[in-house]
């Protein structure tokens, strides 16, 4: 039918009656059905009718590819029924506003851009296309304190600056499903995602986003300081669920389940291995996490020892120092067998009784962005106070030897080079790292962030400014972002 493009609105889905719900015909039969109900797509899964055609647009609609695709002569062919449609109806498409489509039934006019003569023109001379060069400061930009909210602005700076989440706001891939997209901080963050990549170097006022955490995360309302660590576990736990589309969390609070984009890029688990003192009878259990906190020195719980590289010797690309803890202690502490002692009996299940047992805790699924926090405050119920131990930290990690699988290769608690080290999937790259100067009642957050390969930047609040990696590595470290190197498109 000749009309069939530009009166869309006369027709209705033949499942629900509706006729503004992105109605879609299917090219193999007499069917239309809405798309955002998911009515095409059950008649599609029911009669394997794979091509429908968008009412209002034209686009095709491919459901084996789940995506619109692109065919010259359905383009053609379109442009000619349009020109028919407009004849027909006694306009031209230069004098018809939105108004008088709307009133007269004939649907919405929608034009495909085409490059003009002089454009193709100067595209054949300049075939070279501009790529971003190391020194294009695209995407850096100050965010305006609101009131002791640096604790906010940090996390903001690397959450814009993690690859792939960059990747996945910029090309537009979010869909709101909340009932209110005013509410939804998915939204808010493609927003943001818009403002720091378009170009403005006026510094940012995330009025909005902040008003979205004190809706959805009310324990960090108020313009008290907070806590980096807690905004960010607050804020990826909201960014989920709004992800969702469930505000209350009924149907995503159990992140090890979820497809969102937040979980794809952060959650990994965690394996936990109880076992045993007298069969040696193992239980496991695996965890989802967003972050690691691992313990430091200085702190009330004793300290493993030191890495064997204290002598000069290099491990996990760091340069030890003599008496400098590094992260790759922090992670071996973290990864080491414990034994839970007479006051921590677990029932075992090959014993049937109460026995003493070891635990160990290793890494089952890493994820795409591994999140470490630097436990620096400590709150029990005699110490209230910072660790200001320096922990040394590596620009590329290689977490092969932190993995369950590798766990055999560690004995008694000492370190053996894993034999499968050159495992690449394991493997990071360091892109932003938060700090806190000050006390624990009174300080103050920034962020370095990676912009490119070794271009590196200090956030400091509506303040940003150049930085040598010889600051970041230098600098106390409180939370650390590895973002896994094969995945990268910088």
């Amino acid at each position: 039918c000749p009309f069939l493009l530009f009166q869309a609105k006369s027709c209705i889905c033949h499942m629900c009656g509706a006729h503004l719900n992105r109605l879609h015909s299917c090219l193999y039969c007499v069917f239309f059905g809405c798309f955002t109900k998911k009515h095409i797509h059950e008649h599609a899964k029911t009669k394997r009718h794979n091509l429908a055609i968008d009412l209002l647009y034209g686009g095709i609609y491919c459901f084996m590819c789940q995506d619109y695709i692109y065919d010259k002569d359905m383009e053609q062919i379109a442009k000619e029924e349009q020109r028919k449609a407009w004849k027909l109806q006694a306009f031209t498409p230069t004098v018809v506003s939105h108004y008088q489509c709307t009133m007269t039934g004939i649907g919405e006019k929608y034009s495909t851009w085409e490059p003009t003569k002089r454009e193709l023109e100067l595209l054949r001379h300049n075939p070279k296309r501009r790529k971003i060069t190391t020194n294009c400061t695209i995407g850096l930009r100050g965010l305006i304190n609101l009131g002791n909210t640096c604790f906010m602005n940090c996390i903001v700076q690397a959450l814009t600056h993690t690859p792939l989440l960059r990747d996945f706001f910029l090309s537009d891939r979010h869909k709101c499903e909340m009932q209110s997209p005013s509410s939804c901080l998915v939204c808010e963050m493609s927003t943001l995602f818009q403002e720091f990549y378009s170009g403005h170097r006026s510094p940012h006022i995330p009025y909005r986003l902040l008003h979205l955490v004190w809706t959805h995360a009310r324990h960090l309302a108020g313009y008290e300081q907070q806590d980096a660590h807690e905004f960010l576990i607050a804020a990826l736990d909201v960014l989920h669920r709004h992800c969702k589309g469930d505000d209350n969390g009924k149907k995503a609070n159990n992140p090890n389940h979820c497809n969102c984009i937040i979980d794809q890029i952060f959650t990994g688990g965690l394996q936990s291995d109880v076992t045993c003192q007298v069969c040696h009878g193992v239980s496991t259990t695996i965890d989802p996490f967003w972050d690691i906190s691992l313990d430091l020195p200085g702190s009330s719980t004793p300290f493993w020892p030191l890495s064997p590289g204290s002598d000069g010797s290099v491990v996990n690309g760091e340069s030890h120092v003599s008496g400098t803890t590094t992260l790759t202690d922090c992670l071996r502490r973290f990864t080491r067998p414990e034994h839970l002692g007479s006051s921590a009996k677990i029932k075992c299940s090959g014993c049937h009784s109460y026995q003493e047992s070891t635990k160990q805790l290793t890494m089952k699924k890493l994820p795409i962005v591994a999140c470490f926090h630097l436990k620096r405050f400590e709150h029990s119920a005699k110490l209230r106070r910072k660790i200001t131990t320096y922990v040394s930290f590596p620009l590329e990690l290689d977490m092969t030897p932190f993995m369950a699988s590798s766990k055999e290769s560690r004995m008694n608690g000492q370190y053996q080079q894993p034999t499968d080290s050159l495992n690449n999937d394991n493997k990071y790259s360091l892109f932003a790292v938060v700090n806190h100067q000050g006390t624990l009642e009174s300080g103050h957050y920034t962020s370095f962030i990676r912009q490119h390969k070794d271009q590196w930047f200090k956030c400091d609040d509506a303040i940003i400014t150049k930085a040598s990696i010889k600051d970041v590595l230098d600098s106390e470290g409180y939370l650390l972002f590895y973002h896994k190197q094969f995945l990268e498109y910088e």
